[in-house]
Parts: C-alpha cells; structure tokens; sequence
C-alpha cells in the first residue's frame, strides 16, 4: 500500500534533567539520573531522576501529610480539581503526544487513542465520585449508615508500553477517592510522565502526586516496601505482580494488579473475509505489538483458513513500516534492543518448536532510525500448546491456528495463564454471544477490537491479575468500607438480666 509521509514537528523544548517530582516540586536525586533515549534512532532526549529509598521516604511522607487534607476534601472539590486536569491534559496533548512518541517509538497516530482515553479517564471520575454512595436506612432504635472512606497513600507503578493511559488508570480513581499518591513511572518511559507533573503543580494541593522515576529493583522495590504505604498497584509482568501480591500479602495490603496477557481472536466460517482480516491485523499489530491486550492468537476456521491467511499474509505486507513520527506510519520501533532481541528470539523458538514464520520475523532498517528495532508484522503458523502461542511475545506477532469443533477452539482459547482479552468474529449473534460466555477473559469484544465502552470493567482472569480498572467498580479498589450503627437511646438498665 503506497502511503505518503505525514511527518509531524512539535516543539518539544525538554528539561536537561527531570528530578523526583516530591510534595509538589522537582528535586534533585540523591542517585543520579538515567539517559532518557529515543528508541528509534538513539539520540539522548533528556535524564530522569534515579530514585531510591531516600527519595520514597519523602515522597511517601509527603503523601501521608497532604492525606489529611485532601481525604477531607469535599467531594464536590475533588471532582472539580480532577476535571481541571483533564482540561490540562487536553490543552497540552500535543506536545506530551510527540514526547512518548519519541521516548517509546510508537506510531505518532495511536497516541490520539491514548489521550482521548486518558482525558476520559479524569472526566470519568470527576463525575463517578459525585455518585459513588455507601448506604443508609433505618434500623430499630437507630440508623445504619455504610461510609466509604479512602485508603491513604497508593504506592503505584506502570510499564513503559502506554504511559499516559497507564498514568489516568491509576491516578483517576485514587484521587476521586480521597487517597494521595506516589507514583513510579517505568524507567524506559518516564518523560511525559514527568512533563505531566508540571502540569499537576498547577492543579492539585502540593503531595496528593508524587511521582518517583527509577529503577524497579531500586525505586520500585522501595515504594512496595516502604512501611507508611496503604495500598499497592501494579501493572506489568506476572513475575513482579506475583511479588508485589506477595508484599501486599505479607503486609495485609489491599493490592490490585494488571498483569499479562495471551488474548486468543475467534474467527467463524461466516464472516466478510476481508474486513475480519483488517479487525485482525490492528488486534496484533496495534502499539507495535507491545500490549497485553493484542488478539495475538488468530483461530481460524478450517472452511476460510487458507483463504484468511492468504489476505492476512498481503494484508500485513502493506503494513506501513516507518519513522515513529510520520502519521502514516503503523508499525515503528520497539521500546529498546532487550525488547527487540526478546522478540527476534521468541521466533527461533518457533522455529525450533515446529512452526512455519508464513511471513515476516526479521528486523527491518527504517533510513535514519538504523539504531531502533522495527520488527515486520510476523504470521506464525503454530499448535495451541507452542510456546510462541502461550507466552507473551511483546511485539508485531501472531499466530495462526485452524480449527472446526466449537468446543474444541474454546479449549483452545482458555488453555492458558492468561485471562485479560478476547476476540470473536462472526455474524452469527447467538454463537458469539455463548461463545464469550465461555471464554475466560476480562474482556470479550466482538466484531471490533479494541472496543472500549465508557466505564466497562477492565481487568483479567487467572494470570491477567486481580481487581478492575476503568470503570466505577475501580472505586472499589480505591476505598474501604466502614459501618456504623447509631443506636437512638442506650438499653434500659436491667437489660442484661
């Protein structure tokens, strides 16, 4: 497919360093910084501040301070202040837009999903907040009434894959809830991040943000340990979330985590070929195959499959492959060179398992970018129990599986650790439907992928984590429950005779 470049420039005037965002101001780290690289073509962008225990020591003592004010905060106030964000947000989308761009090397065009999600988020609980009730009623001789209060401090961290996205699903609904926080950015992809916390000086009462870049041995591992926390969340791989569950475990914290993902995409007999071909290309193609999410393992059936994956094939061949920066581009560079020999090496495992690379599986050199990884969209003909169809690729890469018995494809499909997505394409509403039934995945979208509802529960089965985001039931997570029950008089004397 012949597409013309639609390079875009924004003047993006970064700070030389990015120091610990604490109680409102930037300070300098007690460890030093890390290089801030551009992924596709190497160039130092900027340096972030390298975080450790001293500096969650501030940044959790600031939080547990700005609490007392800002849980007491009325909710009318809250919800007001969070929709002041959102409004920063949106005035300054542009510029953070080319800033993860050039930090995480994804297409400049997705970043419009990205913050039109993010921005939602913060309007989402703004309004959500002023509806989220406890309960009251009458009793005999009294009243019942159920609060809800919030937590205290959060101690958050997120992956480097969609980092303004990650930053609202976690921040939104701590704060509409009345708890601070302290937030640990990934290492790899900070930036925004960072420029988003200029804007949060200007919006929010100092120490209800902190934001804390580093190291996840370092800066990580001291924020889920650190004593004075109250609550953990986590999204990334299930290696850490099983040992930041662990923490919160030993700790009796209250934890919410959003962990991997393997989601199987359905296709039945009966669909428009070429239009389920194109649903699937963007469901494994889509933040250059760098997302939990993807629809990664395509099962086809056996009356369309040569057909299917012959169009696939052509379809992914016109994949544009591109600079990071030009709108038309699809597919760019992946976050680093350990993410890139990650992938190129999960397709030798293929091989040396058994399966057939039908098309792509190499590096591709894209002119003035010959330092980042762009990887061809790969199509991997594979069983359902290959390793390259049961663990996370992490890159421009699906796999292929014929089948024809119902159930036989729904065991398919459950058959592994994961649970946080699934496709199902076909024109037949009743088996889709039974279909998703069946299926064991947070999400089941049919018929478009990527299909986020307003306030739709997003979260995993098995694996895939525990708790939701997203949606109002992410409140939940962010709250704890107090009953009080207020009896009118006390029991006459001699009652307990």
């Amino acid at each position: 497919m012949e597409t013309t470049s639609e390079k875009v420039t924004v003047d993006l005037k970064l700070d030389e360093t990015y120091g610990a965002f604490i109680n409102g101001e930037f300070v300098e780290p007690s460890n030093g910084y890390i290089d801030a690289i551009n992924a596709a073509n190497g160039k130092l962008l900027s340096k972030i501040a390298r975080c450790g225990k001293e500096e969650i020591d501030r940044a959790v003592t600031a939080a547990n301070e700005a609490f007392k004010g800002w849980s007491t905060t009325l909710i009318e106030e809250r919800s007001a202040l969070l929709h002041k964000v959102a409004d920063v947000l949106e005035a300054n989308q542009d510029r953070l837009k080319m800033i993860e761009c050039l930090d995480t090397g994804r297409p400049i065009h997705e970043f419009d999903l990205d913050y039109q999600l993010a921005i939602y988020q913060f309007r989402y609980f703004a309004s959500a907040i002023l509806t989220y009730e406890g309960a009251s009623r009458p009793v005999q001789n009294g009243h019942l009434i159920v609060k809800k209060e919030a937590l205290g401090v959060c101690a958050q961290i997120i992956p480097w894959n969609v980092p303004m996205i990650m930053v609202s699903f976690k921040l939104a609904p701590a704060l509409a809830a009345g708890n601070t926080v302290v937030l640990k950015p990934a290492e790899d992809a900070s930036l925004s991040t960072m420029e988003f916390a200029k804007l949060l000086q200007e919006v929010l009462p100092k120490g209800v943000v902190n934001i804390v870049p580093g190291y996840g041995t370092e800066a990580g591992q001291a924020l889920i340990d650190h004593p004075d926390v109250h609550k953990l969340a986590f999204t990334g791989s299930v290696d850490v979330g099983r040992l930041v569950g662990k923490t919160a475990g030993e700790r009796i914290l209250p934890v919410t985590l959003e962990l991997g993902g393997k989601a199987p995409h359905i296709v039945f007999p009966d669909v428009d070929i070429d239009r389920a071909v194109e649903n699937a290309t963007l469901g494994y193609t889509f933040f250059n195959g760098q997302s939990c999410i993807l629809g990664t393992r395509l099962f086809i059936h056996e009356d369309i499959y040569d057909e299917f994956v012959e169009k696939l094939i052509a379809r992914a061949k016109e994949v544009k492959i591109g600079d990071p920066t030009d709108r038309s581009t699809r597919v760019s560079a992946l976050i680093n060179e350990k993410q890139g020999k990650s992938v190129l090496g999960y397709f030798e495992i293929a091989k040396e398992e058994g399966a057939k690379i039908l098309y792509g599986g190499n590096r591709v050199t894209v002119p003035g970018n010959e330092y980042g990884y762009f990887i061809e969209p790969t199509i991997i003909e594979a069983t359902s129990e290959m390793r390259i169809a049961q663990e996370e690729i992490f890159g421009p890469a699906a796999t292929v599986t014929r089948w024809s018995d119902i159930d036989d494809v729904i065991r398919m499909a459950n058959d592994v650790d994961y649970g946080l997505a699934a496709g199902i394409m076909t024109n037949d509403l009743e088996n889709a439907l039974d279909t998703a039934n069946k299926l064991q995945a947070g999400s089941v979208w049919i018929n478009q992928y990527f299909n986020f509802q307003s306030g739709a529960p997003f979260g995993g089965f098995k694996n895939s984590g525990v708790g939701r985001e997203y949606s109002k039931e992410a409140l939940d997570n962010y709250t704890q429950s107090k009953t009080i029950v207020a009896a009118y008089q006390l029991p006459p004397a001699g009652f307990f005779k």
